[in-house]
């Protein structure tokens, strides 16, 4: 039983799922907005068009999608996000590299620098360890229509990418993804 009001107990539960539903939206939409900075058309940018299909995976409404890709495109005013990176030590010396979308570097900084010291780890600067790191993407194409037989196809795919992997079933396309 709910108790005296069992509206009192939905309301509770709807603020919980509310809140919930709040955070991931906010994620993405940074997220999207970060991506739009590239280009606020879908169709020209894969990022965007994946952040998109996540938005949609959580329900995400239209118009928060629509105003998301029209803040990164510089068409409304708001929050200025950007993607920061820093590098750090760890435990052990290993080597970290963080990656981060803030709308306000020094306090992103100043978390970060607060974190590595609560574990025992020292910041570093990005230049002296992102030569240790690539940024990768994969893409995978489905062998059982076509395979890639022509050997002038395959030395054109491994101009373009870093690797190309042929399996039975699919082929493996590695490829730098940059900054």
């Amino acid at each position: 039983m709910s108790g005296h009001s069992k509206w009192s107990t939905i309301k509770h539960k709807k603020a919980l799922t509310d809140a919930k539903k709040s955070k991931v939206f906010s994620k993405i939409a940074s997220l999207i907005t970060i991506a739009a900075k590239k280009g606020g058309n879908p169709a020209d940018n894969p990022t965007l068009r994946t952040m998109i299909e996540k938005a949609r995976e959580v329900n995400m409404p239209k118009e928060n999608i629509e105003r998301a890709i029209k803040r990164g495109a510089g068409e409304i005013a708001g929050a200025h996000l950007e993607e920061v990176a820093y590098g750090a030590f760890g435990p052990g010396g290993a080597v970290i590299l963080i990656t981060a979308i803030t709308d306000n570097k020094n306090r992103t900084l100043a978390e970060i620098k607060k974190i590595l010291s609560d574990h025992n780890a020292k910041f570093a600067e990005l230049n002296s360890i992102q030569w240790m790191f690539r940024r990768e993407g994969a893409d995978w194409i489905a062998n059982n229509p076509v395979k890639i037989e022509d050997e002038n196809a395959k030395r054109e795919l491994e101009a373009l990418y870093n690797d190309l992997d042929e399996q039975q079933d699919v082929s493996e396309i590695y490829d730098n993804i940059g900054d």
